[in-house]
C-alpha cells in the first residue's frame, strides 16, 4: 500500500474524522495542483449518535454519487460513510451490514426543514439520503483528561502561538499572537471588530459566531482587507491565514488557531515574511521548505527539457551543415579518397595502366569573354558526368576536362567519354557564342596515364586539381 492509499488509511481514525480531515487533504494538495476545484464537507454531529454531513460543490448535480463513495469509505478504511450546491446527508446505523435507502417518512421531511432554517440553505425538494454504516459508533474515540487549571502565562501563550486569534461573541478582539500584531497593527487595539480586518474566503460562511460555531471542525481561511493593512502593504497580496477554530464554552469566545498559508518562498518573500516568523511547532514552515524544493526540482526539469529541445534543433543543424561539408567535399575529391581523409588514413597515389581523356574548349573565347555563358554550358557539363560515369578534373577559362576509368578503373572508359562527348554535342546547342554563334570543338584521345600526372595526383576532382 503505497501513496494515496496510505495517505487516506492515515487521515482519520473513524469516519467521521476522516471526513472532518478531507478539506485539509484538500489544502494540502492544492500546493501542488493549484487549480484543483475540490468539493467540501462539513459533519454536524448529533446527540443520537448520528451526523448531518453537508456537502458543498462548484460542479452541479453530483451529489448523488457521494452516498455510494461515503459507503465504500466506510466499508473499506473504517468496515462499518450552492453558489455552491448544498446537499445535507443523514447518516445512521444499523444492526449489521451495509445498505442504503432513501428516506421520505415524516419526521425526516420535519429534520430537512429544521436544517434548512438553521443553516439557512435554499431548496424546494428535499434532498436527504440515509445512509447506513455498520454497528460501530461513528465517533468512537477515548475519553480525555484535563487538568484543572492551564499551566501556561498570557505572555508565554502569545509567543508559543504567534498567529492566534481570540474573539468574541460580538467578534471584538481579545488576544492576538505577538505575529499577526506585526503584520495586522490594528488588531493592537482590543475590543476591535475582527470583521473589520479580515474577510472569510475559505468555508463560505457569514462572519459571524453562530455560523463559525456549525462549522466548527473544518478549515477556515480569512483573508486581511487590503484597505485596513499599513500603506506601504497595500500593493503586496494580501496576507491569508488558514487553520481551526476552537470554541470556549465557559468564557463565550472562539480562539482561532492558525499559520499563514503560503506555497513557496517567493510568497513568504512577497508578504515581507520569514521562516523565524513562524512558529517551531508549525509544520507549515516544512510544507513551504518541502514545496519549495519540489518548485525547484520541477523548474531544473524544465529546464533541462528546453535545452534537450534546444540540443535537438542543434542537432538537426549539425546534422544539415555536416551533409553540406560532405557535399563540399566530395565535389571537390573523389568519394572513397574522401572518406579515407575523413577516417585520417594517408592516400597514397595511384597508377592506371589505361584511360580515356576529354579536352573541349570554345573557339574564340579570348574575344568572347562571356561568363554567364560559360556558366550555362558547363552546368549541363556537370549533368552529364553523372549520368555517364565520367570525372571532371577541371575547368580553367574555356577549357573543361574529363577522365573516364579513372580513379576507378572501368574497360568501358572509352565508351563512357564518347558517350559523354555525343551529349555535349547536345548539350551545346542550347549554347551559342554570343559573337559568332559558332559552335565549341572537342578533342578525344587514350592513352596511359603518364607518371607526370601521377606525381601532379590528377584524381578526377570536381573543382581545382587534386
Amino acid at each position: 500500500m503505497a501513496g494515496y492509499d496510505t495517505m487516506l488509511h492515515m487521515l482519520g481514525g473513524n469516519l467521521v474524522e476522516f471526513i472532518e480531515n478531507l478539506d485539509s487533504l484538500h489544502s494540502y494538495l492544492a500546493l501542488s495542483y493549484q487549480e484543483m476545484n475540490a468539493p467540501s464537507f462539513h459533519v454536524e454531529k448529533r446527540d443520537d449518535g448520528r451526523m448531518l454531513l453537508h456537502y458543498y460543490s462548484d460542479w452541479k448535480s453530483l451529489y448523488h454519487i457521494v452516498p455510494g463513495i461515503v459507503s465504500a469509505v466506510a466499508k473499506g478504511l473504517f468496515d462499518t460513510e450552492g453558489k455552491k450546491e448544498h446537499v445535507v446527508f443523514l447518516i445512521s446505523q444499523s444492526i449489521r451490514g451495509l445498505k442504503r435507502d432513501f428516506c421520505h417518512e415524516r419526521g425526516i421531511n420535519e429534520l430537512w426543514k429544521e436544517t434548512l432554517e438553521r443553516v439557512g440553505a435554499r431548496c424546494t425538494l428535499p434532498c436527504w439520503e440515509k445512509i447506513t454504516l455498520g454497528t460501530a459508533n461513528l465517533r468512537m474515540s477515548f475519553t480525555p483528561c484535563y487538568p484543572e487549571k492551564l499551566w501556561i502565562e498570557e505572555q508565554a501563550f502569545c509567543n508559543a502561538f504567534p498567529f492566534h486569534i481570540v474573539f468574541g461573541k460580538d467578534l471584538k478582539v481579545k488576544q492576538t499572537g505577538v505575529n499577526i500584531q506585526k503584520f495586522v497593527p490594528g488588531l493592537q487595539t482590543m475590543d476591535i471588530r475582527l470583521d473589520k480586518y479580515f474577510s472569510i474566503v475559505h468555508r463560505q460562511v457569514t462572519f459571524n459566531i453562530e455560523r463559525i460555531r456549525m462549522f466548527i471542525n473544518s478549515q477556515f481561511v480569512p483573508k486581511t482587507r487590503r484597505e485596513m493593512v499599513p500603506l506601504a502593504s497595500q500593493y503586496q497580496s494580501m496576507l491569508k491565514l488558514r487553520g481551526q477554530m476552537v470554541w470556549m464554552e465557559t468564557l463565550g469566545c472562539m480562539m482561532y488557531l492558525c499559520y499563514p498559508k503560503l506555497r513557496s518562498l517567493q510568497e513568504l518573500e512577497e508578504k515581507g515574511l520569514h521562516i523565524s516568523d513562524m512558529a517551531r511547532h508549525d509544520t507549515n514552515q516544512d510544507l513551504i521548505l518541502l514545496n519549495q524544493q519540489r518548485l525547484a526540482e520541477i523548474e531544473l526539469s524544465t529546464q533541462l527539457e528546453h535545452k534537450k529541445e534546444e540540443l535537438g534543433i542543434l542537432s538537426l543543424h549539425l546534422e544539415a551543415e555536416r551533409k553540406k561539408t560532405e557535399t563540399l567535399l566530395y565535389a571537390m575529391l573523389p568519394r572513397h579518397v574522401a572518406n579515407q581523409l575523413k577516417e585520417g588514413k594517408k592516400v597514397e597515389a595511384g597508377e592506371f595502366q589505361v584511360c580515356t581523356i576529354l579536352f573541349s574548349d570554345v573557339v574564340t573565347f579570348t574575344n568572347i569573354q562571356n561568363v554567364n555563358m560559360l556558366n550555362s554550358m558547363y552546368s549541363k557539363f556537370d549533368c552529364l558526368t553523372s549520368v555517364h560515369d565520367v570525372y571532371k578534373v577541371e575547368t580553367i577559362g574555356d577549357a573543361y576536362m574529363v577522365v573516364g576509368g579513372v580513379p576507378i578503373p572501368a574497360d568501358s572508359h572509352a565508351e563512357r567519354v564518347a558517350n559523354f562527348a555525343l551529349g555535349m554535342h547536345i548539350a551545346a546547342r542550347k549554347v551559342s557564342n554570343p559573337v559568332t554563334g559558332q559552335r565549341i570543338q572537342e578533342d578525344m584521345r587514350s592513352w596511359p596515364t603518364p607518371p607526370e600526372y601521377q606525381a601532379q595526383k590528377i584524381c578526377c576532382c570536381s573543382c581545382p586539381k587534386y
